[in-house]
């Protein structure tokens, strides 16, 4: 059975069934992975003499290096465990194997974290894929400027001991530069306030609450929304992809059209935004690497809508499953907007009755508060129902997330970290959240 790679994580805590044992996974998923990868295995090498053994210093006290050593500890045993599990090899002629198509994953400490992260969320290690393990660690890289600027002082502050009124002050400093919003944080100290009052919390107590209450936040819209976008297999599914120029429209559009036709979509792309130069040009770059194909105008300045009407009539003659619409991310005004949209909107209503439809808007993670301010004009002329946040690698500013889910109302069904096809994944607010904490 084929992985739909458009269901997210819907879990918000480990699930019930998580392993205790986090290195034993990481091992079966690790050799899985080697195996789908065939990569040959050699004959471990007899290790060095080993130098006397010196009595080991005493373990890290506070929370954070207890932390940081328990888990180079258990990547410590995964790699023996693994080198002393290889059967012996027989003694014959050696055979030339091929170089594998892709190259083998690397046993380090972001695999055993990305490994931790799939086991907490249900996962098995023979369903785990080296493209998930890869994306796991991007997601974490791209969040690390977040994590330098701001939360590795929210952290240090944590763990000076229990949280007393000085620190929750500081706590709301910080969480305000990493722009989280005033909303979310004033919501976050309050709740903070009100559990310390009941009692003292101690720094691994803190952290996790601190998660928690993220993770609280990110979850509202799914309250009103489906928790998947996944587009209904057997008929037509319509996604206008909205935004302003240079916040990665038409790079998601390409990834976008990469994932449905990884999870067995027939999937199609209308060039419909016809007011840019080059971008007719460009969505065709991106449709031809995804392998999707592409419905255009040649003409200059071509009637968007009419694009539309006749993607639309490609793809019920194709059986197309997933349609992809590329928008005027760049108008006069916002009534200009809401004339053009609308109009699309229009022709999708009658050409496409029966067409399941979602408006969705790219947003620059890097623009921050800015971003914001975007996707309120948006929301207003587009009738959006989620949103993709697009360069999460590029910004100090991963906190924005928060603020969007809470000013907005709306989803975040898709987070992009990468310019590779394989670097938009949907959002899970767990494997977020874990990521931006950094623990």
């Amino acid at each position: 059975m084929s992985l739909n790679w458009f269901e997210r994580g819907t879990y918000t805590t480990p699930a019930p069934d998580t392993p205790a044992d986090y290195v034993a996974w990481a091992k079966r998923a690790y050799e899985h992975i080697r195996q789908q990868q065939q990569v040959p295995v050699s004959e471990p090498t007899p290790p060095p003499e080993s130098p006397p053994v010196e009595e080991a210093p005493p373990a890290p006290t506070s929370f954070l290096a207890r932390a940081a050593a328990l888990r180079q500890s258990r990547l410590a045993a995964l790699k023996a465990s693994l080198v002393t599990s290889e059967p012996a090899a027989p003694e014959v002629a050696p055979v030339p194997v091929p170089t594998p198509a892709t190259p083998a994953p690397e046993l380090d400490e972001g695999f055993l974290w990305s490994a931790e992260i799939l086991a907490a969320q249900g996962r098995r290690p023979e369903e785990v894929t080296l493209e998930e393990i890869n994306w796991l660690q991007k997601l974490r890289q791209g969040l690390a400027k977040t994590r330098r600027s701001v939360l590795n002082q929210l952290k240090a502050i944590v763990g000076q001991g229990p949280l007393d009124e000085r620190a929750v002050t500081e706590l709301e400093t910080l969480l305000l530069q990493a722009d989280v919003g005033v909303t979310v944080t004033d919501w976050v100290i309050q709740q903070i306030q009100a559990q310390i009052r009941q009692e003292a919390l101690p720094p691994e107590l803190a952290l996790k609450l601190l998660s928690g209450l993220l993770r609280q936040v990110l979850e509202r819209p799914y309250q009103h929304h489906a928790p998947n976008l996944t587009p209904v297999p057997g008929q037509l599914n319509i996604w206008l992809i909205t935004g302003v120029n240079g916040v990665g429209k038409t790079t998601t559009i390409g990834k976008l059209a990469h994932l449905a036709t990884k999870s067995g979509y027939k999937c199609l792309i209308a060039a419909a935004d016809t007011f840019r130069a080059a971008a007719v040009e460009q969505v065709k770059i991106w449709g031809e690497r995804a392998g999707v194909g592409v419905v255009s105008n040649p003409s200059a300045n071509a009637d968007p809508a009419a694009v539309v009407f006749d993607a639309i009539g490609a793809a019920q003659s194709r059986g197309v499953e997933l349609l992809l619409v590329d928008t005027a991310g760049r108008l006069q005004n916002k009534q200009n907007l809401m004339a053009e949209l609308q109009k699309v909107r229009r022709i999708i209503d009658k050409k496409a009755v029966n067409a399941t439809v979602e408006s969705l808007l790219v947003l620059d993670a890097t623009l921050g508060q800015n971003g914001l301010r975007q996707a309120q004009v948006f929301t207003e002329a587009a009738n959006l129902t989620g949103v993709i946040l697009t360069k999460l690698d590029g910004t100090a500013r991963g906190g924005i997330a928060l603020a969007i889910t809470q000013e907005l109302g709306l989803p975040i069904r898709f987070v992009g970290a990468g310019e590779g096809l394989m670097d938009l994944r949907p959002f899970s607010s767990y494997e977020f959240v874990e990521a931006l904490m950094g623990i």
